[in-house]
């Protein structure tokens, strides 16, 4: 029993002196680690969304079957017009760009769709490059109203540095601004030809006109009768 107590006597001041020796959790790197996990399950869920956008995206197709202007199939239906006509024209009054140009553009990129991404990368209904919409002031590329005040603003920039030339406009939409400086034309691009052109057709594209009522003709003179002498 002697030995037992002796053995008590070190072993529980020893135990006790290990555990004072350990030291306190540190809040702060507590709160690292918790950032850590928190960017971990972020980095997960943009890698998770960036699957399901390349599912969106469409395969590999012949120039014979599909032009590379056309717009980008996505996972979600087209904005009815109803709801688009208002966004666009509040737009194109903010911004003084023509209504229909930014529905041409739009109809163009995305086929209306405010969840198309293209296979280069470009998002929403008027397709702006994640960099390009992060300089517009575009946070959801998604959210139709902020990707079309984007769309318009950017448009509004192009009109504006080649003084009113639509053509030239639209082709640094498609192709990019320094490609139409380095050559001071529309590139020489089949994709960026085919499409300035589409939307300059759908630009000139006017509805039916009513039928014309022939103009009333006007009453031929009567010569006068002379009596016989």
């Amino acid at each position: 029993m002697q030995v037992v107590k002796w053995l008590c006597y070190l072993v529980v001041p020893a135990a006790l002196a290990q555990t004072a020796l350990q030291p306190a959790r540190n809040p702060i790197q507590d709160a690292m680690e918790k950032q850590r996990a928190a960017a971990a399950v972020q980095r997960n869920a943009v890698l998770k969304q960036a699957e399901m956008a390349a599912q969106w995206r469409l395969p590999a197709m012949s120039a014979t079957t599909m032009s590379a202007t056309e717009a980008p199939e996505a996972e979600c239906s087209p904005i009815p017009d109803v709801e688009l006509t208002p966004m666009i024209d509040a737009a194109a009054q903010t911004h003084s760009v023509q209504p229909k140009l930014l529905r041409a553009v739009m109809e163009q990129e995305s086929g209306l769709r405010p969840c198309a991404v293209s296979p280069k990368g470009a998002q929403g209904l008027m397709q702006l490059m994640p960099d390009t919409a992060g300089q517009l002031g575009v946070e959801d590329p998604f959210d139709p109203k902020q990707n079309i005040e984007g769309g318009a603003r950017f448009l509004k920039q192009l009109l504006d540095k080649y003084k009113g030339d639509l053509p030239l406009a639209l082709g640094a939409y498609n192709a990019g601004p320094s490609t139409v400086d380095q050559t001071g034309k529309v590139p020489d691009i089949p994709e960026t030809r085919d499409y300035v052109a589409a939307i300059l057709k759908k630009m000139l594209a006017a509805p039916p006109s009513e039928p014309k009522l022939a103009a009333p003709s006007e009453p031929k003179p009567v010569a006068p009768i002379v009596p016989p002498r």
